[in-house]
């Protein structure tokens, strides 16, 4: 079994540069909502005052390890690695996880209409770059 790989196109490296773009702000998200100032936190609505001084550790866990790995699996698919695959597996599951408490279990802050594009476009995206990835891989372009 041979060990060569396929020349990637320019859209591959539009869509991994747009990638660690995107995770990188995701990053910048978890640090901003995980080191939230009691300052910044006295801005906002009773609601989501109480949404962040409730979130349990397991959903502050899950975007940490959605951001985290989603970055990494970024930095991956810039290197033509096939462990993107594997980190993007995981960022989906952290982003599966987050939503799951944002959508079903908490009631502090009700998720519809505007509140709900955000989340929906993570998980769009978080799909997006597992299926990439892993046809990347197929495709003997991630080695």
């Amino acid at each position: 079994m041979s060990n060569s790989s396929t020349k990637p196109t320019v859209i591959f490296w539009v869509i991994s540069v747009i990638a660690l773009l995107w995770n990188i702000m995701g990053v910048i998200a978890y640090l901003s909502q995980a080191y939230i100032t009691d300052e910044a936190l006295a801005l906002l609505p009773e609601a989501e005052q109480a949404w962040y001084n409730n979130v349990p550790a397991w959903v502050t866990a899950a975007f940490a390890i959605a951001v985290f790995a989603g970055t990494l699996g970024s930095i991956a698919l810039l290197l033509r690695k096939k462990w993107a695959v594997t980190l993007f597996i995981m960022s989906l599951v952290g982003v599966v996880v987050q939503s799951i408490y944002s959508f079903f279990i908490q009631n502090y802050v009700e998720i519809t209409g505007e509140k709900a594009i955000m989340p929906t476009v993570v998980i769009l995206i978080a799909l997006f770059l597992v299926w990439y990835s892993n046809k990347l891989s197929k495709h003997r372009i991630l080695i």
